[in-house]
This record gives structure tokens, sequence and C-alpha cells, in this order.
């Protein structure tokens, strides 16, 4: 789930760290800002997770609406030939907005899966997701370093994201 949300965030960092010019104070700041980004996608989704502990048991499963509308709107806008981003500066203020930004998608799933999940099972995600976000900054110092597997990916990595949440959308549904 980790890998398939932040997909884009993998290009992201790729062009944020080819922008530091390999110097690794300025890629401390891109990885700080990856990571408070990220925590505050993960707030807002422990927060919504913790919201919909409020509606009936039986309403959960219609937060797979959010993941399905997501994947459906990705697979919309790449039918039209959007979702072209620019490339902003790589600051630890405009990385963690930029993250924060593009996370609609990673707080759209992570709501409902964090509030089917319970205390334990989100602790669990979220401990994962730290160490995925770590993994991530690794990757795209790497891409960064490597401009022929960064632009496959961000060729095709766009395709996976729109049918993983439908997918992960319809599960969600019908569990």
């Amino acid at each position: 789930m980790f890998a398939v949300t932040n997909i884009d965030d993998l290009v992201l960092l790729a062009v944020f760290f080819g922008q530091t010019g390999r110097n690794r104070a300025a890629a401390a700041r891109v990885v700080a800002g990856q990571f408070l980004g990220f925590a505050a996608i993960l707030a807002v989704s422990v927060l919504g997770a913790l919201g919909a502990g409020l509606l009936p048991e039986s309403a959960i499963r219609y937060l797979g609406l959010l993941p399905l509308a997501l994947g459906l709107k990705a697979a919309w806008a790449l039918w039209r030939g959007g979702d072209d981003e620019p490339a902003p500066a790589a600051g630890l203020w405009q990385v963690a907005a930029v993250t924060f930004a593009n996370g609609g998608d990673n707080i759209g799933v992570y709501v409902p899966v964090f509030a089917v999940a319970g205390v334990g099972g989100m602790t669990g995600y979220i401990v994962v997701f730290l160490i995925g976000t770590a993994v991530w900054c690794a990757l795209g110092w790497f891409l960064a370093g490597h401009p022929v597997v960064a632009k496959v990916l961000s060729r095709w990595g766009h395709l996976v994201l729109p049918v993983v949440l439908v997918g992960i959308g319809l599960v969600i549904l019908f569990s």
C-alpha cells in the first residue's frame, strides 16, 4: 500500500535530489522535508480514522469510496493527458509542503484502512510507512543519479496508481 500510494513521491524525490547537485546538506533537507510532510499525512490519516470510529461499523466500508474516487480521478486525468507537475525547489519546507499536498491519495487510502485496522494495526502501518519513507529517500537519491531509471519510472509509474487505488477502494467496499 505504501509503495503504490507513493510512486509519485519517488519521482518527486528524484527531482528534489537532482536539484541538490548531490550536496549532502541539501539532500538532508530533502529527507527531513519528506519525513515532515509524510508525518503530516499520517497525522491527518490517524485523525480521520479515529473520526471514522464515530461512524456505525456498517458505514466504515463506504470509506472505500475515497480511494475508489481518487483512483477514478487519477485514471481520468491520465486519460485526458493531465497530471503534469512542475518541479519545485528542494528546501525543507518546500519538500514538506509538496509531499503533504501530493498526499491526498495517501490520506484517502490510509483513513479507511486505519479505521478498520484498530490501534495496534494502525501503529504497525505507521512504523512500516516510516521505514518505507526512509527507503523511498534512499531510492530517490539513487534515481537522481541514474536519469534513465528516473525517466522510465516517471513515464510508467503513474499507470499503476489508478489501478491500485480502484482495487483498494473495491476491497474496502466489499470486505
